[in-house]
């Protein structure tokens, strides 16, 4: 039996050779065995594959004596929602974000919809899978649970009605998930939205919904320019992750996204814990300690994100890959949030989201993630870790290796998923020091891996 489609974090791979019917319906039983869950959500994206995979899970569940909850069609938040929000014993998405289109997958989560990863559970249910099974001396029931309502009315609360104003927003669903919410949303706001590849479509007709790849950026783009847009919205297939465009169709890197929200967060809340990655850091610290908070650093990874902001009660936290964690949202990594709390900077601000970009990034220039194919990882990164600690103002390993000068700083992290080193540099309001150096280090990794 092919157990490839088990990662660290979730499951995905093609269908049928790495995730079919059969296998889902052994994953639902192995998941009630090793978890205990006696009630458990599940709800699936827009792939063709989906809603087959989804049932035989379901039937999995049930034959293992747990209660199915099905959500059907939605985006993974709806099931991270439901499922603290029902308190159900837990929750399966089936999806695989923004991968190939006959690629699948699921994303699992434990009660208050506490991720299960290869550290918690996730492995064990992979092993349990290889083994016979029997059906539970009482089969578990089977109900259709109606989650839009009560999810709607939950991100509506993130925002004052009041403030908002009539603007005109580009919305870029890729056609995964995401154009449905709009809809439901759109209901309750005086935007006026600009529909970009709306309608769901597991052919994914306009290419697989991925908006990190450059070369899916421009219909968001044209469409802000064309219409006169305050920004230009776009998801990934299941709508975890968005990403940002300004006045002028210019793509946002995430990092200064997390800046402002932690500190549009902050004035709502008060002071509060706000958890952020460490490839880049210094904007995302002086906002928040300008808006009175305590900036946290935490390895990068969902897993170690939600966990550290249950650990330190943190109201927000961000990872510069475009995934943005809520306390209200059971700690979980939401993809409408974000730009409700945008639009409402906008429209209290009277700015433009270029001007309130533009100032951080003169503040704190950055590369942006910059992979690298390189064939000895770890050696590479010892010998960048001793070449340029000396005068270091200090390094650290929270996630790879970030080392700090007075001036600039940069991040060198080996990926989880592929043979490559990312690397992030950023300086102090000095765009020429950053570029220097940024060659610099490429230019040493080239040689180090000849």
């Amino acid at each position: 039996m092919d157990l490839s489609c088990f990662k660290a974090y979730d499951l995905r791979g093609s269908v049928p050779d790495q995730l079919n019917p059969t296998l889902a319906e052994k994953i639902g039983r192995a998941y009630v065995e090793i978890t205990g869950a006696k009630k458990v959500i599940v709800g699936y994206d827009i792939r063709l594959s989906s809603p087959e995979i989804a049932e035989a899970l379901s039937s999995g569940l049930m034959a293992a004596g747990a209660d199915v909850l099905d959500i059907g069609l939605c985006g993974t938040e709806y099931v991270y929602f439901a499922t603290s929000h029902y308190r159900a014993d837990g929750g399966i998405m089936v999806t695989a974000s923004h991968n190939p289109k006959h690629h699948n997958g699921m994303k699992m989560v434990g009660p208050e919809s506490r991720p299960i990863s290869s550290d918690n559970g996730l492995n064990e249910i992979r092993d349990r899978v290889k083994e016979p099974f029997a059906d539970a001396p009482v089969q578990g029931k089977y109900e259709t649970l109606e989650v839009t309502s009560a999810y709607i009315d939950h991100l509506l609360g993130y925002i004052d009605a009041a403030a908002l104003k009539p603007m005109k927003i580009v919305v870029n669903a890729g056609n995964g998930g995401a154009g449905l919410v709009i809809d439901e949303l759109e209901k309750h706001l005086p935007f006026e939205f600009i529909k970009v590849h709306h309608q769901p479509d597991g052919n994914f007709p306009n290419g697989v919904p991925n908006p990190i790849l450059e070369e899916n950026r421009a219909a968001t783009a044209e469409a802000v320019k064309e219409h006169g847009a305050a920004m230009g919205i776009a998801w990934d297939g299941d709508y975890d992750r968005c990403f940002f465009f300004d006045e002028n169709g210019r793509f946002i890197e995430g990092y200064y996204i997390v800046g402002l929200l932690a500190d549009q967060f902050l004035r709502k809340t008060g002071p509060g814990s706000v958890i952020h990655d460490p490839r880049l850091v210094w904007n995302t610290q002086d906002l928040v300690e300008a808006a009175g908070g305590k900036a946290i650093e935490s390895k990068t990874g969902h897993a170690f994100i939600k966990q550290r902001m249950r650990d330190e009660d943190a109201v927000y936290g961000g990872e510069m890959s475009a995934h943005h964690y809520f306390r209200d949202f059971a700690y979980c990594d939401s993809g409408m949030i974000p730009w409700l709390l945008i639009a409402e900077r906008l429209c209290q601000s009277g700015q433009t989201l270029s001007s309130l970009i533009d100032a951080r990034i003169e503040a704190y220039p950055a590369s942006g993630e910059i992979n690298r194919t390189i064939n000895d990882p770890a050696k590479v990164i010892a010998a960048i870790e001793e070449k340029y600690s000396f005068g270091a103002k200090s390094i650290s390993f929270v996630d790879g290796l970030s080392i700090e000068f007075d001036n600039w700083r940069f991040n060198l992290r080996m990926s989880n998923t592929e043979p490559v080193v990312r690397l992030n540099v950023e300086s102090r309001a000095d765009i020429a020091l950053m570029e220097e150096k940024t060659k610099e280090l490429l230019e040493e990794m080239e040689r180090l891996n000849a």
